[in-house]
């Protein structure tokens, strides 16, 4: 025999046969509405995700094949679930960008300067491919701002070495997905208006080329005076040379410093033209 008072968990019949909710539903239709606001949620970040990808490969003149190429290229490791495992980082990537990036600048140098020695090309060489010189692509690609990074990284987002790192990554990806010639073209894009200016003399390279065709010894390079907080230091340096008056530079950093100060003592002697101030 029945018990007719015994109800369903989940849902009943009222006399005129509406349903009736029952307790029992509550949470699995809160599970359930949690679960849609998530998912949209997720959808969300995913197209944001997507426009942010489709922006940075317009900068950069490349579309990916391999969506995720470019994904890791920019992801920093404190942004990874595992931070053990570095290979979804852009660190790999960077490896191999470093040495595309090497090869390219190095085939672009040999065919601009025919008459250029491997001294001379090996230094226009390191000038294009140091930290500061693929920091200042990266800023001006905006690849910066597609950096992902977890709470802790947030303050590695503006510093020269990640941003060189990132850029060096971008072409390693670009690399893997459309090959050398991709990957050169890109560099060509990015690389060939540094190297056009960087085509005028350093004052650095002019002076000691200057001193060496008059029989001087190699011109020295003195710090004067260091003033301004640590986050913004000015340098004061004095360049020397046997038989001529010493001249003086200021700059944000010794090498910026140096270079005032050598281009001052080449315009003193009137030597100054075609040099890189």
């Amino acid at each position: 025999m029945t018990d007719d008072s015994t109800t369903d968990l989940k849902t009943d019949r009222t006399g005129d046969d509406h349903e009736v909710v029952k307790p029992a539903d509550k949470p699995v239709r809160k599970a359930a509405k949690k679960a849609r606001k998530t998912g949209r949620k997720s959808s969300a970040k995913s197209v944001a995700a997507k426009t942010a990808a489709r922006d940075i490969e317009a900068r950069i003149g490349y579309s990916f094949s391999d969506a995720t190429l470019l994904g890791s290229a920019l992801t920093h490791v404190s942004a990874l679930k595992s931070p053990s495992d570095r290979t979804a980082s852009y660190q790999r990537l960077e490896f191999l960008g470093d040495h595309v990036l090497g090869l390219a600048v190095s085939d672009m140098l040999f065919r601009a300067f025919p008459q250029g020695d491997e001294g001379e090309l090996s230094k226009r060489l390191a000038d294009l491919v140091r930290r500061e010189t693929c920091a200042d692509v990266a800023r001006t690609l905006g690849l910066d701002e597609g950096i992902k990074l977890g709470a802790v990284g947030a303050p590695e987002r503006l510093r020269k070495s990640v941003l060189g790192d990132i850029c060096e990554a971008v072409i390693g990806a670009i690399f893997i997905d459309g090959g050398y010639q991709a990957a050169a073209e890109f560099v060509e894009r990015a690389w060939g208006d540094r190297l056009r200016k960087r085509a005028v003399r350093d004052p650095k390279t002019a002076l000691q080329e200057w001193a060496q065709g008059r029989g001087l010894p190699t011109p020295t390079y003195r710090e004067i005076e260091r003033t301004g907080p640590h986050h913004d230091p000015r340098f004061r340096i004095e360049v020397a040379l046997p038989g001529l008056k010493p001249a003086e530079g200021i700059g944000s950093s010794k090498r910026a410093a140096e270079k005032a100060a050598a281009l001052d003592l080449l315009t003193r002697e009137g030597v100054a033209s075609g040099i890189d101030g």
